[in-house]
């Protein structure tokens, strides 16, 4: 059962109305990172021209918390129209030159996808929320002021992070793909930032407020489901420094990941299906 002891940590992350605050900022941009975010900028507009409706920043280094040489670039951009096989080529090619260009960085993240669809009613509080709430405009007109407010409410939880249950096969897979350590390594921090973030989400309503570090995600979530706690705070610490051991990746899928799943099923339902 789950603890009901008030977490230690201060709730934050809303405004004086119980909203999600948008986090990060350009303002907040450490200083190394300048170059390279002025090179996205230039070479997304070039990428795509008039396609192109807006683009954002996201993660570490928009939150001003991103560590030179650790941390890498991410960017999500929004078309006029759905993307291609070939846009998706020209993002990969356009973030492997960032990355082997700018040495602040280790590793660029882009997400690509149509104005309509970050707008539609099934994304509004997915990748709408996302864009609204954790991205930071780099480009054009701004979508967020096309969308809601959002709390920290069981609606957001479910259909944020209420799919994991359909990830878990995928993820097996991916593990028995892997074949070098720089992949496993790869996996290890993906998958550890998606349980801790899901983790996370579970209780969030019950917490009321947000948070995208994942140490205080951990600890949050931990005050609620003491007997796992240990777990997530093991995770959080691989999704900063990964190790390719496999055993790491099979616990995830064959144990914290499925009660993940579960509990998350029993609390929140399931996310609306794409």
């Amino acid at each position: 059962m789950a603890a009901e002891n008030v977490p230690p940590i201060a709730r934050k992350g809303l405004d004086a109305q119980g909203y999600i605050e948008r986090e990060g900022s350009l303002g907040r941009i450490p200083q190394p990172f300048h170059p390279v975010v002025a090179a996205a900028r230039d070479r997304v507009l070039d990428l795509f021209g008039p396609r192109l409706h807006s683009a954002y920043l996201y993660g570490s280094i928009p939150r001003g918390t991103a560590r030179v040489g650790r941390s890498d670039l991410d960017l999500l951009l929004a078309l006029q129209d759905e993307p291609t096989d070939a846009d998706r080529e020209g993002v990969r090619e356009l973030g492997e030159a960032l990355d082997k260009e700018f040495p602040q960085i280790d590793g660029v993240g882009t997400l690509l996808y149509s104005r309509d669809l970050l707008l539609s009613e099934l994304e509004r509080h997915d990748l709408g929320w996302f864009v609204a709430c954790l991205c930071t405009p780099l480009l054009g007109d701004d979508l967020a002021e096309c969308l809601p407010r959002y709390r920290p409410d069981t609606l957001l939880a479910r259909e944020t992070n209420g799919d994991l249950a359909l990830l878990l096969p995928r993820w097996r897979e991916r593990i028995e793909e892997a074949d070098s350590d720089k992949t496993r390594t790869l996996l290890v921090r993906f998958m550890s930032r998606h349980l801790v973030r899901t983790a996370f989400t579970l209780v969030m309503p019950r917490w009321n407020g947000w948070t995208s570090d994942l140490g205080e995600m951990a600890e949050v979530f931990g005050a609620y489901y003491p007997q796992r706690a240990e777990q997530l705070r093991t995770a959080a610490v691989l999704g900063h420094t990964p190790t390719a051991d496999t055993a790491v990746l099979r616990t995830y899928v064959d144990d914290l990941g499925p009660w993940l799943a579960d509990e998350y099923t029993r609390v929140h339902g399931t996310k609306a299906p794409r």
